[in-house]
């Protein structure tokens, strides 16, 4: 059984570890790629299939962070109390909220005045751990109840636009101005990610004991081909899930850049149907994997948020490097807007080749530094305050 119990752990650090790597590759190529300042790469009339492919890959990040956050949240709970576990929940959520709008938005502008504070996956993390806080209180099948109506029914709002700073926290993604100096941009609206943190919670019990890998491995390859077949059908016909249809543009890519581009923000029905079947198929399927690329993976999944403040500093830095070298000068890189809606840095920019190539360098860097941090948590887990690492 210890062995059963490593395969486990491993099998989720290993998705978890991927999908963190496969997020560098959109933050390099929104901060490298001559065309960000440009175009959106999932625009079907200028895009183009590997540039668009660049970006879908990095749609299962988000969903499958988030639902194997909730996941990992179960499994903590298996050795505290649910009282000790909501608190552990509540205080690790305002401690991501807070270095979110703090330590994570310096990351993305290097603006001391902060005059943008947006927010993002950090964000939908923390708020959603404070509200499971509450949510782990109901049964079972209350919580189902309650993952399934918000992501099968969120997107009855999609119509609905409030011109208040409660609603775009809940469904509307929007820039906000909240002083003369100061705006707030709004990501990652609630509505439905704290469910698809409490979803991943509520299939935390498929890793009981009670539950045979074999057994979890036949009712997740169905929930995944379940959940993808839905997407496909309901992205042909266009019946329901997503604000932003699917559109048939006469040629093969902009048909397929269409087809797999459904809404990420707020993430629609069919977001959410795309990427976790994917998700649930890896989990149903990867439990016996092992080798050195999965220890590879399995490092970056195990210190999670250590690799994503490391990541943004230092994606960051490396810009203003090559901005540096390119004659645009390391200071248009110093940014009080996000890089692609920034005026000064028009002209800056490369191929998807140094792309993929700074992409490479920057995971080759950040593997010994994620794998001396994983050692030392293992070393040290009496040090309680890790865990908020």
């Amino acid at each position: 059984m210890a062995t059963l119990v490593k395969n486990r752990i491993e099998s989720i650090d290993l998705l978890k570890g991927l999908v963190m790597v496969i997020m560098a590759l959109d933050h390099v190529r929104e901060y490298f790629h001559a065309s960000n300042s440009l175009f959106d790469p999932a625009d079907p009339e200028r895009s183009y299939l590997f540039l668009f492919f660049t970006r879908w890959i990095t749609h299962f990040c988000a969903p499958t962070f988030s639902f194997l956050a909730g996941l990992s949240a179960y499994m903590a709970g298996k050795k505290k109390t649910k009282n000790e576990l909501s608190v552990f929940l509540l205080s690790r959520g305002l401690w991501l909220v807070f270095l979110e709008v703090t330590i994570v938005n310096f990351a993305w502008y290097f603006d001391f005045s902060y005059r943008t504070v947006s927010l993002l996956v950090i964000w939908s993390l923390g708020m959603s751990m404070i509200l499971l806080a509450g949510l782990i209180y109901l049964p079972k099948n209350g919580l189902l109840i309650f993952c399934c109506t918000l992501i099968l029914g969120h997107n009855l709002l999609d119509n609905v636009h409030v011109q208040n700073l409660f609603w775009s926290l809940l469904h509307d993604q929007k820039m906000l101005q909240l002083t003369e100096h100061t705006s707030m941009f709004i990501g990652y609206p609630l509505i439905p990610w704290v469910a698809v943190m409490a979803l991943g919670y509520y299939f935390g019990r498929f890793y009981e004991n009670g539950f045979t890998p074999e057994k979890r491995k036949k009712y997740f390859n169905w929930i995944g081909i379940i959940s993808i077949v839905l997407f496909l059908v309901l992205r042909l016909t266009n019946l329901y899930g997503d604000s932003k249809p699917f559109k048939n543009y006469g040629n093969l890519s902009s048909d397929l850049i269409s087809f797999f581009n459904p809404s990420k923000y707020p993430p629609s029905l069919l977001y959410i149907l795309m990427t976790l079947g994917v998700a649930f198929l890896f989990l149903a399927n990867s439990e016996q994997l092992k080798g050195r690329i999965v220890a590879f993976f399995t490092t970056f999944g195990r210190v999670p948020f250590f690799y994503y403040i490391l990541h943004l500093y230092l994606i960051h830095l490396i810009a203003m490097l090559f901005a540096q070298l390119s004659g645009i000068g390391w200071q248009k890189l110093i940014l009080s807007t996000w890089i692609n809606f920034d005026p000064n840095v028009k002209g800056y920019g490369f191929n998807l080749l140094v792309v993929y190539l700074v992409w490479f360098g920057l995971i080759a860097m950040l593997y010994p530094i994620c794998k001396w941090y994983d050692r030392y948590k293992q070393d040290h887990k009496e040090k309680w305050w890790l865990s908020y690492l």
